[in-house]
């Protein structure tokens, strides 16, 4: 055996371990970094360590890599109580977040990392490059594409899935398998599978968010049909009878729950629920009662009538005077004088509104509408508070809201709303699924016309298109975001 040099020194080793970072950081040898730290004891891995190999993780990653970013997240998050005060870990932290398409919250901890090291040059211009891409956000990979790939991975992966169906294997075991066959499409999915006689289904979950259906039903309407020999794709939970679900250590069923129902507008329904077996849990932990309250609900009626229908749900600690029915029977009450709605009808289904236009002569955009329509309502809503988690939401996955807007002047009021369908129709034509649209708003001074893009540089192109031959001065484009800039389309010469 050879033995080492008295004066040859592991690099590995804790006494040496702070030159042999920087030197391989210096050398581009991130996956030295990474394997070094990651082999040491977890007593010896200090925060200094963990925010180290974070930056590793971040300078290994390409664009794409998003298992990558989402460790290096991971563990900065794990020190952020060491950390959160200094350049290094917020600059580091917004770096990931940027390339996790998550640009407002990247954002933000640019302009944190900015605070400790002002006048810093990489920090300004990472700041540049968030509000590029919040403004026009055509760099990430669209979901139409990503949709493609995940189909694809479903494909090459499924037959494994349902091996291990067939097996009633672990949960853990499935899901894990289901979220990596799926993970090209999406950044997070809520799912369920299971066997349903000769096939197998595939339950989308939008977990009660409206806005998020639209998503799942691209998804579902994109499926090849190779995927339909063996698996029912569905979008939200369905109706089961007799359902009983363990958590927390609780054994609950849908014949466990009282209701009392109130009657609101627009066919909806305020539900006020007492479940005895459910009362500890409510006064232990009220988020995890009515989260579970919420499942055995969607087991029910299904979730999709229940985002169409339940306009609140409130969760009693005694039992509440006048008539009663037991949540099993709700489906049939509901069924009485409303249709039990699809995932395509709630993406069809128009909200209408009124507001009343701002009087400040600088006045924010949207802010002079008066009225307007909207299938997809939480998109509209969030961005009048001021709230960018849906984009967020979207925008991980290559999806981007947003809407067009031009002045009305010129137009005759009688022809406003025929210019919008006109746009509407012309845009669809020329590019296709690439665009859902989902409404639109008059205002004092603009019209506005609000879509999902699933490849947003397609639909910019096929605007730039309709928006030459039409009647209207200038047209821009915007994400629905309050805090993001504009993009013109077209602007006549005076």
């Amino acid at each position: 055996m050879k033995q080492k040099p008295e004066n040859e020194t592991n690099p590995r080793t804790p006494s040496h371990l702070p030159e042999a970072l920087e030197q391989w950081h210096e050398d581009g040898q991130f996956q030295n970094i990474i394997d070094a730290i990651e082999a040491l004891p977890r007593e010896q891995q200090t925060p200094e360590l963990t925010s180290q190999l974070a930056r590793a993780y971040n300078n290994l990653a390409e664009p794409g890599d998003r298992h990558l970013f989402k460790k290096a997240v991971e563990l900065l998050e794990s020190v952020e109580k060491e950390y959160a005060g200094e350049h290094d870990w917020n600059y580091r932290m917004g770096y990931a977040l940027y390339y996790l398409d998550q640009e407002s919250k990247a954002r933000y901890y640019f302009e944190k990392a900015l605070e400790y090291r002002p006048e810093d040059g990489d920090t300004l211009e990472m700041i540049s490059l968030c509000r590029k891409a919040l403004t026009l956000p055509n760099a990430m990979k669209p979901f139409c594409e990503r949709v493609k790939e995940g189909w694809q991975s479903f494909l090459e992966g499924e037959g494994r899935l349902r091996e291990l169906l067939d097996a009633k294997q672990g949960g853990e075991q499935v899901a894990g398998l289901c979220h990596q066959l799926l993970s090209p499409a999406f950044a997070g999915l809520y799912f369920e599978v299971g066997r349903n006689g000769s096939k197998y289904d595939l339950i989308l979950s939008p977990e009660g968010d409206k806005s998020r259906i639209f998503k799942l039903k691209y998804f579902m309407e994109h499926a090849p049909k190779e995927v339909h020999q063996n698996w029912n794709i569905l979008v939200g939970r369905q109706p089961a009878n007799g359902f009983v679900l363990r958590m927390f250590d609780r054994d609950i069923g849908t014949e466990d729950a009282r209701v009392w129902v109130e009657e609101l507008d627009d066919k909806q329904i305020g539900l006020s629920i007492y479940c005895e077996k459910l009362l500890p849990l409510l006064k232990e932990n009220e988020n995890q009662a009515y989260g579970l309250m919420s499942v055995l609900l969607d087991q029910a009626i299904g979730e999709i009538p229940a985002i169409r229908y339940v306009g609140y749900m409130d969760l009693l600690e005694t039992p509440q005077e006048g008539e009663d029915i037991c949540l099993a029977d709700l489906l049939e009450y509901i069924k009485k004088d409303r249709e039990i709605v699809t995932a395509d009808q709630m993406c069809q289904w128009y909200s209408a509104y009124e507001m009343k236009p701002s009087e400040e002569e600088g006045w924010d955009l949207r802010e002079d509408v008066y009225a307007g329509v909207t299938t997809c309502i939480p998109v509209v809503s969030a961005y009048y508070r001021g709230d960018d988690g849906i984009m967020e939401d979207f925008h991980q996955d290559g999806a981007v809201p947003g809407f067009f807007y031009y002045p009305l002047d010129g137009i005759p009021r009688n022809q406003i709303l025929d210019l919008r369908d006109k746009l509407e129709q012309e845009i669809s034509g020329k590019c296709g699924d690439a665009v859902v649209f989902t409404g639109g708003a008059t205002g004092t001074e603009c019209g506005y016309l609000d879509f999902i893009a699933w490849d947003l540089t397609a639909v910019l192109n096929a605007a730039v298109e309709v928006f030459r031959n039409l009647p209207v001065k200038e047209a821009l484009f915007h994400t629905f975001r309050r805090n993001a800039g504009s993009i013109r389309i077209k602007k006549e010469e005076a």
